[in-house]
This record gives structure tokens, C-alpha cells and sequence, in this order.
């Protein structure tokens, strides 16, 4: 249990610090004042002021925040006692330029994508990668009725273009019994085919017929960067048809995690590697969590959702428009909204997670 937490910490930890470091790069380089920088929520357990901003470790490693002067009506009377001490030069958030605030903002999503994107590369140079070439094809399933063959690699399914073998899988696991086109190469050749997936009353789900596929390569200087920029699209992928199957209902709220839900995706998928692969392979897992959560990070944040950078990206992007900011009370009372059913939205997610815990 101790081990999990910790584990957590380091993962979600590290997933919040590079968003918000994000927003507190690109703010500072717009010479907007930072009031505090702080890492986790609720009540203060440590903190110091240097460089004008005071730097604050929170007790519940939930989440982190980057306060600019100005922002949400914090003003500098209101600052953090011990904020600017030391520096007080700057430009409060809404005296900034809208480009420069649209910048300051959309940083904290992109670093995730950064972080995501050094991570990737990392896992392709100590692990390769999962070519999507073929392995067994079932014998009737909708695969072997197709044409494919054990071998064949395929490179497009539709028309997305495919680089791993987990992507077969999950475009199989998500599928709801579409027809699909199928690209792939036999012999240097390439050939297109059609096949419509097969449900199983079993398992509930539809199946192409394709198992035991993938070959490994071992990545070299130049393909770790090219593969790892291919992992990260995969999760892009695979986060937003989640979230497309969440709006459409194709998902239960079992199928949703918070903060508990993922401290024991993280705690239990190390167990699992470590004990299977050793220490080093637990390692490498929780780096492609850390994949994981930086992506969906990035992508949540930037839904135009109350609250999120994304909601504010579009009063930004609508002060762009017209020329002049939304009143800052009607802007204010839209995030507060969003603020609110955003706390209930976490509290159900939490008591789910905690329900399914103790069943």
C-alpha cells in the first residue's frame, strides 16, 4: 500500500509538475508575475519564496496550480504573503497581450505532450517496438475470410495509418462491428481487403481473428525518435476514441478512473511487471504510464470545458475575435460554473473508484 502512494506521487507527480512548469515558463517569458507555483492541493505542508513566486508543496497529491497575478481576480494586495520579495517586476495576467496569454495558457497541455514525447522516446530506445505484422489467424474469423495471413503486415486500417501491432488490437477491442478496409504488405506487395469483425455473445465483444502478431525491432538512434513520436500518437488515438465512446454512451462508469482508480492501475501494474519481468521492467511500466497520463492530461485540459485551459483558450480566442475581452465577472461566472460540476464530476469518479475497491 505504502509502495502504491509512492509510486503514485512519482508518476501523477511528475505528469502536474511538467503541465504546470509549463504554464510558469512561458508566463515568465511574457514577463507575467507568477504569485505561486504550487504542487498537489489543500492545505500547505512546505513552501518558500524565491524569484518573486512562492513555491508551495500542498498535502493531497492531487493535482497543482500556477497562480498568475491578475488571474481569477488574484491581485497583488492578495498575493501569497512573501510573493515578490525578491523580484517584483512583471505585468499582471490580464495586462498581458491576448497572444501572450493564449501562449501562457496552451503551454501547460503542450509541455505534457513534451514530457509524453521524451518519455516515448526513451521507452523505444530500452524496448523497440511492436510491428503490426500478423501472427495466427483464426481459423472462419473474419480475418482468415478477408485474405490475411500469418506474416502480412498491415499498414492502414481505413485510413489510419497503423505503425504498432497493439493498434490492430485496439481498433479490434473498440470495434462495434463496422466493416473495415484493411491495407496491408505480403511479399513487398501491396494489397487492400475488406472484413467485417465477428461478435462473440462470450466475451461481449467483436473480434477480427487475429492473435499471438507483433515483431519486435530494435530501434536505432534515429528510429527511437521516429517510434516515439508513434507512441505518443497512439495514445492520442486511443484517448480520444475513449472519450468519443464515453460521450456516446459506449462506455459504463466502471470503465472511468480518478486519482484512487489510477494509484491502483499504477500499484498493481508494477506488481505485476516485477514480478513477471523483474525491477527494471516495472520501471519501463510505469514510464508508459507516465505516457499515458501526460496525453490524457494534455488532451483533457484542453476540451473547451469551463474551468480547463481549454475554456479559457476560447474567451481568449473570442476576445481575438471581437476585439476586446468578455467582461471578466460574466468570464468568471461561467469557469466558477464549471469549477463546480467539475468538483462533483471528481467526487463521483472517486467514490466509484473507491466502491470498486472494496467489492
Amino acid at each position: 500500500m505504502i509502495r502504491t502512494i509512492i509510486l503514485f506521487i512519482i508518476v501523477f507527480g511528475l505528469v502536474v509538475i511538467s503541465h504546470e512548469l509549463g504554464h510558469f515558463l512561458i508566463g515568465r517569458k511574457n514577463g507575467i508575475r507568477v504569485v505561486e507555483f504550487a504542487v498537489g492541493m489543500g492545505p500547505t505542508i512546505f513552501s518558500f519564496t524565491a524569484g518573486g513566486t512562492k513555491w508551495s508543496l500542498k498535502l493531497l497529491p492531487l493535482g497543482g496550480a500556477c497562480m498568475f497575478e491578475g488571474e481569477d481576480g488574484l491581485e497583488r494586495e492578495e498575493a501569497p504573503e512573501g510573493a515578490y520579495a525578491e523580484h517584483g517586476e512583471g505585468i499582471s495576467f490580464t495586462e498581458a497581450g491576448v497572444w501572450a496569454r493564449i501562449a501562457t495558457v496552451f503551454a501547460g497541455p503542450f509541455f505534457n505532450f513534451i514530457l509524453a514525447f521524451i518519455v516515448a522516446v526513451a521507452l523505444s530506445a530500452f524496448t523497440g517496438a511492436d510491428l503490426p505484422v500478423v501472427g495466427t489467424v483464426m481459423e472462419g474469423s473474419a480475418a482468415h475470410e478477408a485474405g490475411l495471413a500469418q506474416g502480412d503486415v498491415i499498414t492502414k486500417i481505413g485510413r489510419e495509418p497503423i505503425h504498432f501491432y497493439r493498434e490492430v488490437s485496439m481498433i479490434s477491442a473498440l470495434s462495434q462491428g463496422e466493416v473495415m478496409e484493411i491495407t496491408y504488405e505480403r511479399n513487398g506487395e501491396k494489397t487492400v481487403t475488406t472484413l467485417t469483425p465477428q461478435y462473440s455473445e462470450e466475451d461481449g465483444r467483436y473480434y477480427m481473428g487475429i492473435t499471438n502478431g507483433g515483431a519486435f525491432l530494435e530501434c536505432n538512434p534515429l528510429q527511437v525518435f521516429q517510434y516515439g513520436f508513434y507512441e505518443v500518437e497512439y495514445w492520442v488515438k486511443l484517448t480520444y476514441k475513449s472519450l468519443a465512446m464515453l460521450v456516446k454512451g459506449q462506455v459504463s462508469k466502471d470503465d472511468v478512473s480518478g486519482p484512487v482508480g489510477i494509484a491502483q492501475l499504477v500499484g498493481e501494474s508494477y506488481d505485476q511487471a516485477e514480478e513477471s519481468y523483474g525491477t527494471a521492467y516495472a520501471i519501463l511500466t510505469m514510464l508508459q504510464i507516465v505516457v499515458l497520463l501526460s496525453v490524457n492530461l494534455g488532451i483533457m485540459n484542453l476540451l473547451p470545458i469551463p474551468a480547463l485551459d481549454g475554456g479559457r483558450l476560447v474567451f481568449m480566442l473570442v476576445e481575438v475575435v471581437r476585439g476586446k475581452p468578455v467582461p471578466p465577472e460574466k468570464e468568471g461566472m461561467v469557469h466558477f460554473a464549471g469549477l463546480v460540476v467539475l468538483m462533483v464530476l471528481m467526487v463521483f469518479i472517486m467514490y466509484n473508484d473507491i466502491m470498486r475497491l472494496v467489492r
